[in-house]
């Protein structure tokens, strides 16, 4: 099930102590809750790489994770070429020549110049390749054209301004590493060294699926305790910014029937199943037992708010990840957990949890808490030019808007007090999600 949110509101808050009615947080005697990070290191240690690759060009692999090394097929620079525009020349003609030399040719990038006549210069562009016997490039801004020639108004050193092949990567070089998620700069370099095709991981294929009688598609009519759903579309647009392949399965009723089907459709078609709501212990939360009689659930809570009840286990060998219905404990749970195991079974390498950032705070919470807290906050510049972690006035799961406002999650220990001023680990969104923006 999901909750309705309690609406909009801003600014930073004094007192984070207060609970709200919308954190739902059922007491079991069955088990302990996992720390955050036991919870973390389970789902990763449980954690495959999928089957599968394919080869693309580099045109269509932003974004997803190399399977196979990127080996340089050429020199990088392929030859000895002019780092700036100016005038290739032999320093030893420059001074023994009262700094001006003849200018004989001109090489612009793409073509090749003659080999340079000795006591002469040639006139040259950046990447150009270094005509044969010219030691160095003189700058144009040192220089002066004169009487078809050129004087040279500068102290220079021999071998100045000048790319040597090779000096960046050699041919036969592994210039990408497997298990990279490939950026902008990764598909520069990859055809920079001849790469036409590169072996990516196929995209992983997840279905998501809502729980709860009271969702409502976006654009039909709210009926008496009805919501919109936006889990559906918090979980999908999470997963296209992994390059996840979403295979959407709609809103499951409370039922446990259909929850049933529903999961085990959802198990034959997927790589990994994500669900939201259903998973804590309330007469209508189907998910969680639906799961166990299905396969089996290794894990299910854990000291942390928002999302304490988190579920993992699996639906026969599918992976099934569940979290609860409140869209900030959604959000929450996807980018500590979720996206680590996402990532994990995509084939990046050095996934993992986020590493915070160390800043001041700019709230204060005079009661500590009694689990570990993940606020929504906002990095912002106070009035003195300086840093500060500033947090949003509401801690209640349900409040959507939260999101909109913050740039990054504040971490608050249990049982700690903060005073204005004191260290506070934050997490950008943007090393949370791919995309999301501070």
């Amino acid at each position: 099930m999901t909750h309705p949110s309690t609406g909009p509101s801003t600014g930073a808050s004094t007192d984070t102590s207060a609970s709200t009615a919308n954190d739902c947080d059922p007491v079991s005697a069955s088990s302990k809750p996992l720390s955050v990070e036991q919870a973390s290191a389970q789902l990763l240690a449980a954690a495959r790489v999928i089957d599968g690759r394919e080869q693309l060009p580099p045109t269509e692999c932003l974004g997803r994770v190399l399977a196979e090394p990127v080996i340089s097929g050429t020199d990088l620079p392929g030859w000895d070429n002019s780092a700036m525009d100016g005038y290739a020349l032999r320093a030893a003609d420059l001074r023994a020549n009262s700094g001006w030399l003849p200018v004989t040719q001109r090489i612009a990038a793409g073509h090749c110049g003659t080999p340079l006549t000795p006591g002469t210069a040639a006139r040259i562009f950046t990447g150009a390749p270094l005509p044969e016997g010219a030691d160095t490039v003189v700058v144009q801004e040192a220089c002066a054209p004169e009487h078809g020639g050129v004087r040279i108004n500068a102290e220079i050193t021999a071998g100045a301004n000048i790319r040597r092949r090779g000096e960046e990567l050699q041919a036969g070089a592994q210039v990408l590493k497997p298990g990279i998620r490939l950026g902008p700069q990764h598909l520069g370099l990859a055809a920079g060294v001849g790469a036409g095709e590169l072996w990516v991981y196929r995209r992983l294929r997840v279905a998501v699926l809502a729980s709860g009688d009271e969702l409502v598609m976006p654009g039909e009519p709210l009926g008496p305790g009805q919501i919109y759903n936006s889990n559906r579309f918090l979980f999908r647009a999470l997963l296209q910014a992994l390059g996840c392949e979403v295979i959407d399965l709609g809103i499951i009723e409370d039922d446990r029937e259909a929850t049933l089907a529903a999961l085990g459709t959802a198990a034959e078609q997927a790589d990994l199943v994500l669900a939201s709501g259903g998973v804590s212990v309330g007469d209508e939360d189907h998910v969680r037992p639906a799961v166990e009689q299905l396969g089996s659930l290794d894990l299910w809570r854990v000291a942390m708010k928002p999302g304490k009840p988190l579920a993992f286990g699996r639906i026969g060998e599918t992976p099934f990840i569940g979290s609860p219905g409140n869209p900030v404990s959604l959000f929450v749970t996807f980018c500590l957990f979720a996206r680590p195991f996402i990532e994990r079974m995509q084939g990046v390498r050095d996934a993992g949890p986020p590493t915070p950032l160390w800043l001041p705070a700019g709230f204060e919470l005079t009661k500590p808490l009694k689990r570990r807290d993940y606020q929504r906050a906002r990095l912002e510049i106070d009035a003195t030019d300086k840093p500060a972690i500033q947090v949003f006035s509401s801690t209640s799961s349900a409040a959507l808007s939260s999101l909109t406002w913050a740039n990054g999650l504040a971490l608050i220990p249990s049982g700690q007090t903060i005073a204005i001023g004191d260290p506070v680990a934050f997490l950008p969104f943007s090393e949370l999600v791919p995309g999301c923006s501070t």
